[in-house]
């Protein structure tokens, strides 16, 4: 190593040596092997998401008083015109009712809801439509998944799973919409709350 002395006989390494071990670092890092950094906010995929088994539920009435359905105790509720949103992290339960003179059908659906839904979800990625049962009646059911709304302190969004329920009696519409992020385990809680849907 070539050295030369400084003031007060103090060695200094030389700069050449000090750029060479510089160069060396940067070469073993990770983009410059041809790998781009994450975005700050591209989606994150399959998040912990599980709503946990010994979650409670409470009732909740809908404002036009024709239904009522259980939702997840302790989750952040904010309404807007007929809908009511329960929140918690990325999982979330809409509830809205609107008047429909036909049951919908699983043609139907595919028909209006599907383009609206498609033109309103950011990500979308098709699912399926299909007629399901539950204690309440026979409901539409239609899946899809997409981008998440971002968290209000991160900013970021994760890649949702999406189930949309429309059940129908005597001219009334609930149309329940149930969202978490893809990969978690949500099944019981989602049958839990569909399953509880009432006639008032």
């Amino acid at each position: 190593m070539k050295r030369t002395t400084g003031p007060a006989g103090i060695v200094v390494a030389s700069v050449a040596v000090a750029l060479g071990l510089s160069a060396c670092s940067a070469s073993n890092s990770p983009t410059s092997q041809g790998a781009s950094p994450a975005a700050p906010n591209a989606p994150e995929v399959n998040p912990a998401g599980d709503i946990p088994d010994n979650q409670v539920y409470v009732p909740f009435t809908t404002p036009d008083r024709r239904f009522t359905v259980s939702v997840p105790e302790g989750w952040a509720r904010s309404a807007a015109g007929n809908a009511s949103l329960f929140t918690d992290k990325f999982n979330s339960v809409r509830v809205e009712t609107t008047a429909r003179p036909q049951a919908p059908t699983t043609g139907s659906a595919t028909a209006k809801d599907l383009p609206a839904i498609r033109t309103g979800s950011r990500g979308y990625v098709a699912g399926s439509v299909s007629a399901v049962a539950r204690k309440a009646g026979n409901a539409v059911l239609i899946t899809y998944q997409a981008d998440s709304p971002p968290d209000p302190v991160t900013g970021k969004t994760v890649v949702d799973s999406v189930e949309r329920y429309e059940f129908w009696n005597n001219g009334e519409e609930l149309i329940l919409t149930l969202s978490g992020p893809k990969g978690a385990d949500n099944v019981d809680p989602w049958r839990t709350i569909t399953d509880s849907v009432r006639w008032m």
